[in-house]
This record gives structure tokens, C-alpha cells and sequence, in this order.
């Protein structure tokens, strides 16, 4: 199965251990990876902050970009969701609609990949530790993954697992969010730190890297011992 990988702009420019596991454990389960060297940002935050009509030209990069992969893989839910809206936004466009949905249909966050189209639900992963999981608001109330990461972490060996309370409230991050609103954005990041110390987990797993960074960050500076982890390094250890 040939996939194309979109890493997206956090994964290339702060978390390049995240691609790198992401291919290993595509590779590992038969897959053969390629990476388009002119994949960009898909656009999400200049259009979240209401500059449509400039994000369509990288909009437009990125689905010629990725016109002829089979599959486009993502390890981010936000990012994965991204590209399934660009039907809505290029709608009523004879050219880039159809173009649009022809990517948006074979579009898939990693976890839902591994488990909806490759039919797999153990990796064969190994790690040992105490861990909860961050179900990013885009990943589940957008793009509806929900159950796919849950799924393939209670199979990993070794991993302890607890829930973490107030999963579904956000992180705070919210793209351009945390930088307008940076004061409410910190109250809310600080409410999660709080709810990841009550379960008692040595990491913090997550699918989003910008959740990741945002709570790892604030984790940091508050001087927490918890570590931060994508769940691409998880299922990738073995």
C-alpha cells in the first residue's frame, strides 16, 4: 500500500521524531512511504483567522501536491481534519472542487489509517509506563476519530492507562486562539496540567502536536515531571 505522508509544519519544523516514527511504523506494518517535498502548511491558521481568499493559493498548492497519492497519512488530527474542509471551502469552484474532494476522500489521521483501512489493532508495540491520553478537540468532535488511539494504546504491552478527567475540554492551544487570547488561553492550559497530575501518569500522550507542544510547554515551565510523548513514538517502540 503506497502512502503519501503530509508531516505537516510543527512535525517538520519542532517534532521531526514524530515523522520519523510515523514512517518507521508504516514501513513496519507493509506500507511504502513518500514525502512530497512541496507539501506546505494546509493553510488552518491564516483561514481561522479570516483570510480566506490569501490560504486558497496554499490550498491549492496542497492539493496538487498530493493529486496523485493513493492515500495522504497525517499524524495530526487538526491538520488531517484541515484538508477534509477544503470541499466547503472551494464549493461552487468548477476546478478546485472537485479537485478538492478527490484529496479530502483519501485523507487519514494515523491512528484512524492504522485502524480503519489497515485493519489493524495491535502494532506489536512495547512500552512501559504509567500514561493518559489528550483527545484533541479537532481529532474527535470534527474529524470524529475517537476510538482508533484508544484502541491501539490498550495494545500496547507494558502500557498503564488511565483516562484523563475532563478529557473533552480543550487544551487552551486553539491555533491562533492561544496568541489572541493568550490570558484565558493560559487558564485553560492550566486546568489540563491539573487534570494530567490527578491521574498520576508519568506521559502524556497525544495525536496533535500543537496540543502536545501548548501542554508540554506550560508542563515545562511549571516545572512538572510529566513527559510529553505523540503516540506515533509510542506505537513505534518496541
Amino acid at each position: 500500500m503506497k502512502i503519501s505522508l503530509f508531516a505537516t509544519c510543527l512535525v517538520d519544523m519542532f517534532q521531526s521524531n514524530v515523522g520519523k516514527a510515523t514512517v518507521e511504523l508504516l514501513e513496519r506494518l507493509g506500507c511504502e512511504i513518500d514525502f512530497p517535498e512541496n507539501q506546505i502548511c494546509c493553510g488552518q491558521p491564516s483561514y481561522n483567522s479570516g483570510y480566506v481568499k490569501d490560504t486558497k493559493d496554499v490550498m491549492k498548492r496542497t492539493i496538487d501536491t498530493f493529486m496523485d497519492a493513493e492515500y495522504v497519512v497525517c499524524p495530526s488530527g487538526s491538520c488531517a481534519y484541515m484538508l477534509t474542509e477544503y470541499p466547503h471551502i472551494f464549493a461552487g469552484d468548477p476546478i478546485w472542487e472537485p479537485k478538492a474532494k478527490k484529496l479530502a476522500d483519501k485523507v487519514y489521521e494515523l491512528t484512524q489509517f492504522i485502524v480503519d483501512v489497515l485493519k489493524v489493532e495491535d502494532v506489536g508495540a512495547k512500552f512501559i509506563g504509567k500514561v493518559t491520553y489528550h483527545t484533541s478537540c479537532h481529532m474527535t468532535r470534527l474529524l470524529g476519530v475517537v476510538e482508533a488511539p484508544m484502541t491501539l494504546l490498550k495494545n500496547v504491552k507494558g502500557l498503564e492507562f488511565t483516562e484523563l478527567p475532563g478529557k473533552e475540554q480543550c487544551c487552551g492551544f486553539g491555533g491562533t486562539f492561544s496568541v489572541k487570547m493568550g490570558k484565558i488561553s493560559e487558564q485553560m492550559v492550566d486546568e489540563k496540567v491539573q487534570h494530567v497530575e490527578e491521574t498520576g501518569a508519568e506521559y502524556l500522550i497525544g495525536a496533535d502536536a500543537a496540543c502536545l507542544m501548548n501542554i508540554g510547554g506550560r508542563m515545562e515551565r511549571l516545572g512538572k515531571k510529566v513527559k510529553v510523548l505523540h503516540i506515533a513514538e509510542v506505537l513505534n517502540s518496541h
